[in-house]
């Protein structure tokens, strides 16, 4: 098939969990024996953070006026056996207004941020899409299953909202021999709902746990945060610097945005880059979560700093080996980038 993309970036994963997202499924995707062309509007704050430029597996287009764009490539994107429109395009409900009227093959929106666009399109402030436009996407691509699923086509009017969830690619993300330098890490861009979170479960046990080490990566944090002296920060990791990262960690720590967690089955990229790295994941707790890991075999949950203390200093070290394992094994089976690919597939071609 012949696929075309509007996404929020595939050329830089500064400060956003989109990229990695769409470079492991567009990859597939190629593997598969489809043609993808990526459109990207060109944005100042990644075009001075680009770590994959010239996608190997797609063609990328960077533009900068929608106008020109259409006007020059209107045809091939309208020829397109699939225009696929992703979650904060800029101008997204212009570019869907324009491809749900003009396109001839499936149109899809891709949301990778289900209960922030649902609850945006609650308060009518939703910049990338609204209400009269759900009906005209013929599937909805959700980061989110569940009952949320189902509150789509009720609520919106889509015609088939269906789970595609974040995913891991295992060429970029695999287990390092390395010995760990951190009892505790955390990967994940500046987020006011995160960080209470982030204070309880790595702050504080930072904290009280003088000799312990911890690592923080990731952009846009506030200057006050009041980091320890046994943490280490990292203010951008590029995705090829993601393995050796976790592997050098004891446990790494996931946590989730709040409408995320309060939807359930939300899963985060993160999870499953960790998990794909052998490193046993500590996480906060929300609803499905058993659908992706199965909790004591395959993932831990901390509900507060006490019990991630514990976590740290007692867990046998041969059972947090096992544990790392055993969800590595799960992610390569259920949560890679092939399988979300053979998903995407699946869908189109149901239709």
């Amino acid at each position: 098939m012949k696929i075309v993309i509007f996404g929020l970036s595939i050329t830089s994963s500064w400060g956003n969990g989109h990229a990695t997202t769409y470079r492991g499924l567009l990859r597939e995707m190629d593997r598969r024996g489809h043609e993808v062309l990526f459109l990207e509007r060109d944005a100042k704050w990644y075009a001075s953070n680009r770590d994959l430029p010239e996608p190997s597996f797609c063609s990328t287009i960077i533009y900068d006026s929608l106008e020109r764009l259409l006007g020059e490539y209107g045809p091939e994107i309208c020829d397109a056996d699939c225009v696929i429109v992703g979650s904060y395009v800029h101008q997204g409900i212009e570019v869907g207004k324009w491809v749900t009227k003009n396109a001839k093959g499936i149109t899809a929106f891709y949301d990778i941020d289900t209960p922030v666009t649902l609850a945006s399109l609650a308060r009518g402030e939703c910049k990338y899409l609204n209400r009269e436009l759900v009906p005209h996407y013929d599937l909805y691509l959700s980061f989110t299953g569940g009952p949320t699923l189902d509150q789509i086509e009720r609520e919106y009017g889509s015609p088939a909202a269906r789970a595609l969830y974040c995913s891991v690619d295992p060429l970029v993300h695999y287990p390092m021999p390395v010995t760990p330098r951190w009892d505790l890490g955390y990967l994940g861009t500046y987020s006011p709902d995160r960080q209470p979170g982030l204070e309880e479960l790595l702050i504080r046990p930072a904290r009280s746990w003088k000799k312990g080490r911890f690592a923080v990566a990731g952009a846009q944090y506030p200057a006050d945060v009041a980091w320890t002296e046994n943490t280490h920060r990292i203010e951008h990791l590029p995705p090829e610097c993601h393995s050796e990262f976790y592997s050098s960690q004891r446990f790494t720590l996931n946590l989730t945005r709040k409408q995320m967690l309060l939807a359930g089955y939300s899963p985060s990229v993160r999870l499953f880059e960790a998990a794909s790295c052998a490193v046993p994941v500590v996480s906060d707790h929300w609803p499905g979560l058993d659908q992706f890991f199965l909790p004591g075999e395959e993932i831990l949950l901390a509900f507060d700093y006490q019990q991630m203390l514990r976590i740290l200093q007692r867990f046998p070290e041969d059972e947090r080996r096992a544990i790392g394992e055993r969800a590595r094994q799960r992610v390569l089976r259920s949560h890679s980038a092939a399988c979300r690919a053979e998903e995407l597939e699946e869908y189109l071609t149901s239709r």
